[in-house]
Order: C-alpha cells, then sequence, then structure tokens
C-alpha cells in the first residue's frame, strides 16, 4: 500500500534583509518552491513596498505562510526605545547574546517590549498578525528570550505557532554539532511553550555550514528530507546578492546556490522521489 505523501513546510528565512533576498524569495513563492517566509521588520530597507509585494502573492489562494523573524543581534538595531543591553546603538553580536541570555543577564522587560515592538511593526506592515514566529539565528530558544517571547506570543498571537529546531530522529547525525545544539535547546523550547499553549512545528532541519567549499546544496537537500514528518519544517536562505546584503550579513554566495536549486527540475523531482509536498497555508 503506498504511503501517505507528507506535506512540509519550506521556509526561507530573512525577507526584508535586501531587496535581492525580497525578490528572489517572492519568485520562488510565485513559482511554487517556497511556501513559508519570514520577515525581519527592523532590517533598514525593509518598506510598506516589500510588505505589499509579498503579501499580493497571496491574493485569491493563499501561496505561502508569512512570519515574523525575530530579530536580537547585531547588525540590526532595536525597535523599541531603551532597548538594552545594545553596543553603540546596535544589538550585541550572536556569540554575546549568547552567552548573555545563558548566564540571564539580559533585561526580560526589555526583551518583552521589542518583541511586542516587532510584531507591532509587522501588523502595521502587513494589516495582520504573523502566521508563525522564528527567530534570526536561533536566538528564540535561548534562556530569557524563549521565556520573553513565549509569554508575549500567548498575549498577543495565540494563533501563531513558533519555530523549534529539533531535528527528526532519523535525521540526526551526531558530528553536526550546531545541529545538537539546537536539538538540546528545542526540548526545552518544545516543553515551554506546550505549557504556554503554543504550537510548534513537529521537526526541523536544513543546518549546514553555509561557508564550507563542501556544501553543495543540491546534494545536502536529501539529508534535510530524512525522518521529516507531515507539518515539519526546513529552513532556507535562498537570494540574490546585493550591496545592501553585503554590508549586513557575511552570508551572500550560497544563497544563490540555494536559489538555483530550488528553481530547478531536480528539485521537483527530489519531493516527489521522497513522497514529500510542499504543505497548502490556510487561505
Amino acid at each position: 500500500m503506498p504511503q501517505a505523501v507528507r506535506h512540509i513546510w519550506l521556509c526561507a528565512d530573512d525577507y526584508g534583509m535586501s531587496h535581492g533576498i525580497n525578490a528572489a524569495i517572492r519568485e520562488l513563492i510565485m513559482r511554487g518552491r517556497l511556501n513559508a517566509t519570514s520577515v525581519m521588520v527592523l532590517a533598514p530597507s525593509f518598506d510598506r513596498g516589500d510588505a505589499k509585494s509579498l503579501q499580493m502573492l497571496n491574493a485569491g489562494t493563499a501561496r505561502a505562510a508569512i512570519g515574523l523573524h525575530l530579530t536580537l543581534t547585531a547588525p540590526f538595531e532595536p525597535v523599541s526605545e531603551s532597548f538594552t543591553p545594545t553596543r553603540r546603538g546596535h544589538f550585541l553580536p550572536m556569540k554575546t547574546m549568547q552567552i548573555a541570555a545563558i548566564a540571564r543577564r539580559l533585561n526580560r522587560g526589555a526583551l518583552k517590549l521589542e518583541i511586542a515592538a516587532q510584531i507591532h511593526a509587522f501588523a502595521g506592515a502587513f494589516g495582520r498578525l504573523p502566521d508563525f514566529i522564528d527567530g534570526h539565528q536561533h536566538i528564540q530558544l535561548f534562556p530569557q528570550v524563549r521565556d520573553a517571547l513565549l509569554e508575549v506570543m500567548s498575549a498577543a498571537t495565540p494563533k501563531a505557532w513558533v519555530r523549534q529546531c529539533g531535528r527528526p530522529r532519523a535525521g540526526r547525525r551526531l558530528h553536526e554539532h550546531k545541529a545538537t545544539i539546537l536539538d538540546a535547546f528545542s526540548a526545552a523550547f518544545r516543553r515551554k511553550a506546550h505549557r504556554h499553549g503554543i504550537a510548534t512545528n513537529p521537526a526541523f532541519s536544513g543546518t549546514y555550514n553555509f561557508f564550507s567549499k563542501r556544501a553543495v546544496f543540491a546534494r545536502l537537500f536529501p539529508r534535510f528530507l530524512e525522518g521529516m514528518p507531515e507539518g515539519g519544517l526546513i529552513m532556507c536562505h535562498p537570494g540574490f546578492v546585493d550591496a545592501e546584503l553585503k554590508r549586513l550579513d557575511p552570508l551572500t554566495h550560497p544563497r544563490e546556490r540555494e536559489y538555483e536549486f530550488f528553481m530547478s527540475d531536480e528539485f521537483p523531482k527530489l519531493l516527489k522521489a521522497h513522497n514529500v509536498a510542499l504543505g497548502r497555508p490556510p487561505d
């Protein structure tokens, strides 16, 4: 008896970071190669035009879930006033922010205000609340940040789901150190989300060494599908490289390689071979 097709989320992060990223993501959604994207509302070049162009893709039949890409790390600046701690007006670098969160040295009240402000900015740009929330550089998983986020979500976005980053058991490899760390943080995150009544994706994949010369995305993607259950989520970062992207983020040319793979004929064939399809967001 043939197995039922598993429907997954393929979510492009960082919409809003640059116009090159935005254009690539919109094209992939329009062609049915993505079904979710998360928006960085505090990026300097993000504006209502970017929001409108994305929202138009859901006119009539919805093509993609649209979420908030919560951002709390450098080089970006807070939306809320008097956020602390900062460094010359910007968020702390990722590693510094992680250490502060684990040591519980962050200001929980300031975190809640900033998270609420980014949700408010999303609602102002799109005219509605986000379908889901995830975190730039997985910041949503860390102590203090996760508590503040879940408290704000339970009050402000009770119908939204939140990204956890635990892999399906069939897709786990112990030598993948970053993914193993995310598995550990996600176990606690899922428990806390459940207590708040907030839904999470049942499994996650998509991490790899973006800067390794041996990282060939077309060869990596089949691994991301291993053991992925119904409703599982694969993270990706397609985009076109432009000056704004180079200014803000070291992840540049791998984005174009991901875009090329998703646009290729190989991609839908691979999904079919693994008995997987992209789910359709609710209208």
